[in-house]
């Protein structure tokens, strides 16, 4: 690996540590309660109608928005939020994924084919089209539930966001297990341990899951990027992350309706936009280092 790669490794690192501490570090102050005696509504929606459309300064860094709320408060929750989507959505792709390219491997023959044509016309279809198919869906089913505000709805919400993007982002990891579990099943190991009786579920357990651990896991991390990037867009349509919660597409999503030829409120839009492109450059460029090396193919030609 040359010296360009492993400082853009350590600079992404960095960059990701960064966001990651300053989100957890600041959640006691973000989701706090403001007011005297702590009843008022909690710092990152908290409105000041007087202090709107303030430009960034010492008393509030990254300025406030029309209603008047800290743009530092709900930049730190939104990241968090961000990164939780992410991650949840690609948790759930890689239960999918390797659950589907398993089963598929391990039955062969005509289910293997089905599984894979299944794969083949998913694959064929707009993926964010399906997407927001799902969250639309989803939050019609809410509806029905009657549940329209709240925390519980504010959950739900985030967990149909993930659910949705996940749904969509297991199709290659499919590929890869199947690919990987079809390589195994040659191996002289494996015939020896059929040949000695071995269980199926035990042999799974025992020789393919390890083997499949790497090339799983760097696969997975490169999926949280693109999940990031699906709730961006998402939340920008006004259909992803709902208001008060803040996330840095729905806040971009808000700055661009700032947008006028009279005046630029760029403290709006430009640091949302920044940090979605800072944090997906760096997932994208961890998630490959890590895939060349657990990937055993990528390791050797590297």
């Amino acid at each position: 690996m040359s010296s360009g790669h492993r400082t853009g490794r350590m600079l992404a690192t960095a960059f990701l540590a960064l966001v990651v501490l300053a989100t957890i570090v600041t959640l006691p102050w973000t989701l706090s309660r403001t007011g005297e005696n702590g009843t008022g509504p909690r710092t990152f929606e908290a409105t000041h109608p007087v202090m709107a459309l303030q430009s960034p300064s010492w008393v509030d860094p990254l300025g406030t928005d029309r209603l008047g709320r800290s743009l530092a408060a709900r930049m730190l929750l939104g990241g968090g939020i961000s990164l939780v989507v992410g991650v949840c959505a690609a948790g759930t792709a890689l239960v999918l994924g390797t659950m589907w390219g398993m089963l598929a491997a391990m039955a062969g023959g005509r289910v293997d084919a089905l599984a894979m044509r299944i794969v083949d016309v998913l694959y064929g279809l707009p993926s964010v089209l399906l997407v927001v198919v799902l969250a639309v869906a989803l939050e019609g089913i809410c509806e029905r539930l009657s549940i329209e505000s709240g925390t519980a709805r504010m959950m739900l919400d985030l967990g149909a966001l993930f659910v949705a993007i996940g749904a969509v982002g297991w199709l290659t990891l499919a590929r890869v297990v199947r690919g990987q579990m079809l390589s195994l099943k040659t191996r002289p190991f494996i015939d020896a341990a059929r040949v000695a009786g071995v269980g199926r579920w035990r042999m799974i357990r025992r020789y393919y899951l390890p083997h499949l651990a790497g090339p799983v896991l760097a696969y997975t991390a490169l999926i949280v990027p693109t999940a990031m990037l699906a709730e961006a867009f998402l939340s920008f349509l006004g259909i992803g992350v709902r208001e008060p919660l803040p996330s840095w597409g729905s806040l971009a999503a808000s700055g661009l309706s700032e947008l006028n030829p009279v005046r630029f409120r760029w403290w709006l839009l430009v640091p949302p936009c920044v940090l979605i492109a800072c944090t997906l450059v760096s997932l994208t460029v961890l998630g490959e280092a890590l895939r060349v090396r657990l990937d055993p193919r990528q390791a050797d030609a590297a």
